[in-house]
């Protein structure tokens, strides 16, 4: 098609439009095939491809299965994650898949969300930088992403209907950063709406959201699409900005009718319908490649470095990792022979190939002693596998022990009600370790399970979460020192479920989710309120040593700085750490947590090697979302830049002084006397009006507090005066004073 024959919305008949704006079936978009535009494919995938054959709805090509974002989210390096895209976006290509369904993105409100497996952090920070990374990936290829789920999808129970009641400020400064982020940094082609209500209004229909914050605030050029079903209304969605609609509802009349009738505008079926066709030009030069065939082998060997990346070393006593190839191992456990290495539900993908620990063994050339220890369902425990079991332990140097939720135990569709092992692996472990104390734990699990309660248990531990097809052989590598651990926790581990803030509320009743923790999510909660953790956010040990010193915040703007942070390698093995940078707020006005990351960077060093490491913080950085302005602002103040390695290990701390952004919530007949007195404006006018007309104000401290939280004109009247009249005079004053300096718009 040239350019001289491109067809827009506008030369589009209504009927036309209107089909454009729903899939021609459950995974192709709606093509004008006469005028050039063909119907391509749109299918899931958040950490691999799944493309559906035939009727099987969970049938697939095969396709490289990654990490789950849960363990990639782990690496805390947004350009492992670019490759990764790359990878995914090469076999879209091959597949003819023209949008990948993802990344998701929401936040991990509660350890129990049944989807977390697909989502990567507790912070919007973290998330949102490795989800750019994956987006741009995927992009560069070609193929368009869906950054889903669009937004406050934080729950699987009655996730098609819920009402995630959030309040504005949350909204903003947990679970809408993420999204923003991703959308100015990599500009996905595509964003997918949540099932879910917020505040009362379905997210499908939430002009709020899909218009004027997504596309006004954001400047959002690209296209927005339904999750699976979740339109209630065409025409309302429509209004919203949706552009499509998946599956198809065959309700195309309802909106050629709604545009007849005056109820929906004709220039908004345009913007929508042109969405649509705007992807399809996007889409064609990548669909159009002929023969394209990807390198399997090499994406197989991304997926084993991504999985190596993944895990986390949580506890390594004694040095006991990594392995010694000259002492006797006993493997225990059969996720080590059936490797639980993805989640379920519309994320599961038919693998090219799959890697098991007891492979990977074998490859690396150890002979060890094997035992199934249990089995993968919900059966009690068999004493003959314990008996096994011990046996393999007794005769062995050292027992690694793999543990972790069976499949039955976490998908999409339910969410947790524990974070709990299943008790026969506990109780395995704990029998083991009487035998032989030196025990390493290896978990596969999607979301966090309770380790404290037998991590004593253990001289090593290690988190691989989900680890993809490649999970066997990297689980190993990192065992017997092949690969360095570099993984750091994404969410924090709590000691029990009930320290979690969200435990009263969490997923809510009678179709409501109340988000009545607030901004404190995560470790947001845990550190600001001294709470103890099993694992803080962040965490992450290796086989390597590192010192970070000279740290130095030099200021670069009015709201911004520069830090700096030299970090040495300091043992004989090459490795990596994670530098992590911390705001904690100047004294405010608002409840704010203690600290908050907004900056990080993942550093490869060779043994010895040294890296000055810089990283900027923004005017945004500093800032929180104001209610009463409804916009961000940024308090002047001293702030504290902290430097660590985890929330809870900092090694250096400087205070920082920020000149904040000068917004200020003007006065009114409303305001009270603490604020018209600690205003630069109002409190000489205050002063001159109590002088003037004699208004006798308590001398007693506890009246005066009192009084310092009533409106000004209920002071007034109480002290005798004309309250109202009173205020209106000030008030008048007041805005004079404002747009004499200029300071009235």
């Amino acid at each position: 098609m040239t350019e001289e024959s491109h067809t827009t919305a506008k030369d589009l008949d209504l009927q036309e439009e209107a089909s454009l704006t729903s899939g021609s079936d459950s995974w192709h978009l709606q093509g004008l095939p006469d005028k050039g535009y063909e119907g391509y494919m749109i299918t899931d995938g958040p950490y691999g491809l799944r493309k559906a054959t035939g009727s099987d709805v969970y049938g697939s090509v095969p396709a490289t299965c990654f990490p789950p974002t849960a363990g990639l989210a782990s690496s805390w390096n947004p350009d492992l994650t670019y490759q990764v895209g790359q990878a995914m976006g090469e076999e879209c290509i091959q597949e003819k898949v023209a949008v990948i369904l993802g990344p998701g993105i929401n936040i991990k409100r509660s350890p129990l969300g049944g989807r977390n497996f697909e989502f990567y952090s507790e912070d919007p920070v973290l998330a949102g930088h490795e989800a750019a990374g994956m987006v741009e990936g995927v992009q560069s290829k070609g193929v368009g992403t869906s950054l889903k789920h669009f937004a406050a999808n934080n729950q699987e129970t009655d996730r098609l209907r819920v009402s995630s009641d959030v309040d504005a400020r949350t909204l903003r400064e947990i679970y809408l950063p993420a999204f923003e982020y991703v959308v100015r940094k990599a500009k996905p082609w595509t964003i997918m709406c949540a099932y879910n209500k917020i505040n009362g209004v379905f997210s499908s229909e939430n002009r709020w959201l899909l218009t004027d914050v997504l596309r006004g605030e954001w400047g959002y050029q690209g296209m927005v699409m339904s999750d699976w079903g979740a339109v209630h209304n065409r025409v309302n969605a429509l209004q919203a900005g949706l552009n499509l609609e998946m599956p198809p509802s065959r309700t195309d009349d309802q909106v050629v009718q709604a545009v007849q009738a005056g109820n929906l505008d004709k220039e908004q079926l345009d913007r929508m319908a042109q969405g649509i066709l705007d992807l399809i030009d996007k889409a064609r030069p990548a669909m159009s490649q002929q023969e394209y065939r990807y390198d399997v082998q090499e994406h197989n060997n991304v997926a084993r470095r991504a999985a190596q990346e993944s895990i986390v070393l949580l506890r390594n006593e004694d040095r006991i990792l990594p392995l010694d190839p000259k002492k006797k191992v006993a493997v225990i456990g059969e996720f080590a022979r059936t490797p639980r290495y993805q989640g379920g539900g519309s994320s599961h993908i038919t693998p090219t190939e799959v890697s098991s620990a007891l492979d990977g063994f074998k490859e690396a050339g150890m002979n060890v002693d094997f035992a199934p220890g249990f089995t993968l369902d919900d059966k009690e425990q068999d004493p003959a596998l314990t008996q096994q079991a011990l046996e393999a332990a007794r005769g062995a140097d050292t027992v690694v022990l793999f543990l972790g939720l069976p499949e039955y135990a976490e998908s999409e569709g339910f969410d947790r009600t524990s974070m709990d092992l299943p008790d026969k692996q506990v109780a395995l472990l704990k029998a083991v370790s009487e035998v032989n104390d030196r025990v390493v734990a290896v978990l596969s699990n999607g979301a966090v399970v309770t380790v404290a309660n037998w991590m004593d248990k253990t001289k090593g531990l290690l988190e691989t979460w989900l680890l993809g097809q490649e999970g066997g052989r990297a689980v190993v590598d990192v065992l017997t020192g092949a690969a360095n651990p570099s993984g750091h926790l994404p969410e924090t581990i709590p000691v029990r479920l009930e320290d979690n803030p969200t435990i009263t509320s969490f997923p809510g009743e009678e179709g409501h989710s109340r988000y009545g923790e607030g901004v404190y999510v995560g470790y947001r909660y845990y550190d600001t309120f001294q709470r103890p953790v099993a694992f803080p956010f962040g965490f992450g040990l290796s086989y390597a040593d590192f010192d970070l010193d000279q740290v130095a915040v030099t200021k670069t703007g009015a709201n911004s700085a520069r830090v700096e942070v030299t970090v040495t390698n300091t043992s004989q093995v090459d490795g990596a750490q994670t530098v992590q940078v911390y705001v904690a707020p100047c004294a405010s006005r608002v409840n704010r947590p203690s600290h908050e990351l907004k900056a990080f960077a993942k550093v490869f060093l060779k043994a010895g090697q040294s890296r000055r490491v810089s990283m900027d913080l923004t005017e945004r950085d500093f800032a929180y979302w104001s209610t009463a302005m409804d916009t961000w602002h940024v308090e002047a103040g001293t702030y504290r830049i902290q430097v660590g390695t985890s929330s809870r290990d900092l090694v250096a701390e400087q205070d920082l002084q920020v000149d904040g952004d000068g917004r200020f919530i003007p006065l009114n007949a409303e305001s009270t006397m603490a604020e018209w007195r600690e205003n630069s404006i109002g409190g000489p006018i205050l002063r001159d009006r109590v002088e003037q007309d004699g208004i006798p104000l308590p001398d007693d401290p506890n009246t005066a507090q009192l009084f310092d939280t009533m409106p000004l004109a209920s002071v007034i009247t109480l002290s005798g005066g004309d309250g109202n009249g009173i205020v209106a005079d000030m008030v008048d004053r007041y805005r004079q004073a404002l747009k004499q300096q200029g300071l009235d718009s």
